[in-house]
């Protein structure tokens, strides 16, 4: 009996495990088909059919329906010709993975979007780890501060960017897929639409300093909407624009590991009412990029309310970078830690400025809970030769001030995102 039972034990270690392999860097489990990924790198069970596990790209039209959970598995991509519509109160969740392994939700160029929440079902996009269910604002059991949990949202279209090629990879996509390639000729192309959408928990790593962005909109023409987006607890970016002609309206981004809103590749449009809330890791509220190649036109972003995080060491209220060609209208900073500052980061900035391609207009600072309360030619550094005609102009277009008579219309916020449900609307 004993070498029966010697035998049997044997045997039985040697049986390999179907589902799972980890190695000592990362988790790289395999889940069976009715299983899910957690965090922990955990395979758990779904246990019926309300949760749709995506394990592949989509290419032909589909809908998600807000009576199931869809699980990303990997990088999901809808693939180009074809729509992907979500409908209102949907949740998607993204399982743990980095790397090559970074689950993400991509549109490809020439694919659609239509995510179409309401202020009372608006859509989320979450981690598997999260418990949320259809109908649900808060979390029942993830910390809302958590990052890097999945990857994020990516769009890509076919309108002009300014860079090295008229058509380049996204960052945060492997090389090795040519869905992550993004620009083209047109400006008015059209990837979907956007409306009432929360993406929470997201922007793992990929490599290197290189990671997803909670929104990536690249080469997104002006046919596309993008309204009403709440971006919560996002390791990289907010939101990220990449060249195009998009004009995204009333986007909120709260608790970031690095900028909270960032423009690159000569994008062309305007960003309307925007809010930012820094959390302690956060670097600038705006982090403003001009065009990579030989084109280099202006954008827009007005009517915002940034707050900065007191214990921020790295914090901005913003960094304008070289050859950036942006008008800056009614924002409201307040909030922000001692020495931050609104950063024209090179000659190539200051140029910009000399040369009128930088307008500002009504520009308001709040820095009355400072120790050392600074001037506006304290907070306007510039990296290049013109610093006496910016200070000497500020008087102009920034002021110091104690409340704001500008900002965002934060009511657009109230009655569906999480921040508000947490609170983080009150001192807007």
């Amino acid at each position: 009996m004993t070498n029966i039972k010697n035998l049997l034990f044997v045997f039985l270690a040697c049986i390999p495990v179907l589902f799972t392999a980890c190695d000592k860097d990362e988790c790289i489990k395999t889940c069976a088909p009715n299983e899910v990924l957690t965090d922990n790198c955990e395979c758990v069970p779904v246990g019926d059919n309300s949760t749709v596990i995506v394990s592949g790209n989509i290419s032909s039209d589909v809908t998600w329906t807000a009576d199931k959970v869809y699980v990303l598995a990997q990088r999901v991509t809808v693939l180009p010709g074809v729509k992907l519509t979500i409908m209102p109160g949907t949740v998607i969740k993204g399982q743990a993975g980095s790397g090559a392994n970074a689950t993400a939700l991509l549109i490809a160029k020439g694919a659609k979007i239509d995510a179409q929440g309401t202020v009372d079902k608006p859509i989320i996009f979450t981690s598997v780890a999260d418990e949320i269910k259809s109908g649900e604002i808060v979390s029942p059991n993830l910390d809302q501060g958590i990052n890097g949990l999945w990857g994020g949202v990516l769009i890509l279209g076919d309108a002009p960017i300014s860079a090295n090629a008229p058509s380049v990879q996204i960052e945060g996509i492997p090389p090795s897929d040519i869905n992550g390639l993004y620009g083209g000729n047109n400006p008015q192309d059209n990837s979907g639409i956007m409306k009432y959408v929360s993406i929470r928990h997201g922007g793992t790593n990929i490599g290197e300093g290189n990671e997803i962005n909670g929104l990536t909109l690249a080469g997104v023409g002006s046919g596309t909407i993008i309204e009403n987006i709440e971006i919560v607890s996002n390791q990289d970016d907010g939101i990220e624009i990449f060249g195009g002609t998009v004009n995204p309206k009333n986007i909120m981004v709260w608790n970031t590991g690095d900028d909270m809103f960032d423009c690159d590749q000569g994008w062309s449009g305007t960003m309307d009412n925007i809010i930012g809330i820094a959390g302690d890791q956060t670097d600038s509220a705006l982090e403003l990029d001009g065009g990579e190649g030989v084109e280099n036109p202006t954008y827009t972003i007005s009517n915002g309310t940034l707050k900065g995080h007191t214990a921020a060491t790295s914090g901005k209220y913003a960094d304008l970078r070289a050859k950036v060609s942006v008008s800056l209208k009614n924002l409201y900073f307040f909030n922000f830690s001692e020495g931050s500052e609104f950063r024209l980061n090179d000659q190539g900035v200051s140029d910009s400025w000399f040369s009128g391609k930088i307008l500002f207009a009504n520009l308001e600072f709040n820095v009355s809970h400072m120790n050392t309360q600074p001037s506006l030619a304290d907070i306007f550094r510039d990296k290049g030769s013109h610093d006496e005609d910016l200070n000497n102009a500020a008087p102009g277009f920034a002021k110091i001030s104690t409340a704001n008579t500008v900002g965002a219309r934060v009511s657009e916020f109230e009655k569906w995102t999480l921040v508000a449900a947490l609170g983080q609307l009150a001192q807007l």
